[in-house]
């Protein structure tokens, strides 16, 4: 296959960018090595490029602000887990009723008392969400 130096040309910002797939990379290599010249012009360009790059500065106190974002996230995270089993704890609640020593009777609470514990129960599902999205945020960001 004959690749003309235009489609080169077209190809090199993506191949500066390392953005190119290793067959596009392998073709550029290969057409630079029968091209010095382009080949002396890439390399300066890429110096260039390279040249180019500042990072941006960072304040000195970002560690201690990140360490100190990351303890309240994950204080809000252990309460909202503490809270979450005690109102799942209150709105699953069982009676049991004895005689002779044997278990005749049991049943939710939850039937005879529906706004109380049913309130206890929509509060256990907000504790839930909120942790889970505190915790899938704290671990995208390899807090946890």
């Amino acid at each position: 296959m004959n690749v003309t130096r235009e489609v080169i040309l077209d190809l090199l910002p993506v191949y500066l960018a390392g953005e190119a797939s290793a067959s596009t990379c392998a073709l550029i290599e290969e057409y630079l090595q029968q091209d010095p010249e382009l080949a002396r012009h890439v390399r300066t360009r890429a110096a260039e490029n390279l040249a180019t790059i500042t990072h941006a500065p960072l304040s000195p106190d970002i560690e201690l602000r990140s360490l100190k974002r990351a303890r309240v996230l994950i204080g809000w995270q252990r309460w909202l887990f503490g809270l979450g089993i005690t109102f799942t704890a209150l709105a699953l609640s069982l009676q049991f009723s004895y005689e002779n020593g044997r278990v005749t009777q049991f049943h939710f609470l939850i039937i005879d008392y529906p706004q109380q514990l049913g309130s206890f129960a929509i509060l256990a599902i907000i504790c839930w969400t909120g942790y889970y999205l505190l915790r899938r945020r704290l671990h995208s960001a390899k807090l946890s």
